[in-house]
């Protein structure tokens, strides 16, 4: 289902149910959704097959944008938590809109995203260890 200019289809709508993986991690992404309605939780999963969740996005709220900025694989999973509809921004829309971008701004952009990714990695897996020794975060 999408949402059309004409005969022109410029935004993906798609329904996900509850505990729906919406993406993997590892996998490349071609697409960063904006959440209309519901809710996505975002989790990694480490080595021991344990999940640490990271986060959730809510209506209004975007997720997936990542892969789309530096093409790297999705560095965490995503999946609904109770029936979600989100809207697909894909590559092509995407980098339609980069185009015009400045090409500074579009490098310290992907050197932010690579660092950001390098955090998130270190908190999760800080996390998990917390957890082994039965410490919460929250």
């Amino acid at each position: 289902m999408g949402i059309t200019d004409g005969n022109k289809n410029v935004m993906d709508r798609q329904v996900f149910a509850i505990d729906q993986v919406i993406f993997r991690e590892g996998k490349y992404g071609n697409s960063a959704y904006v959440v209309q309605e519901g809710k996505v939780e975002i989790f990694k999963t480490l080595g021991n097959d344990e999940e640490v969740i990271l986060g959730t996005v809510e209506a209004g709220g975007l997720l997936g944008e990542l892969a789309l900025v530096d093409r790297q694989p999705r560095m965490a999973s995503a999946r609904a938590v109770e029936r979600t509809v989100l809207v697909a921004i894909t590559r092509k829309t995407f980098e339609a809109k980069m185009s015009g971008s400045d090409r500074f701004v579009k490098a310290v952009l992907r050197i932010l995203l690579g660092n950001y990714r390098t955090v998130v990695r270190r908190a999760a897996i800080a996390e998990a260890k917390l957890k082994e020794h039965g410490i919460s975060v929250d």
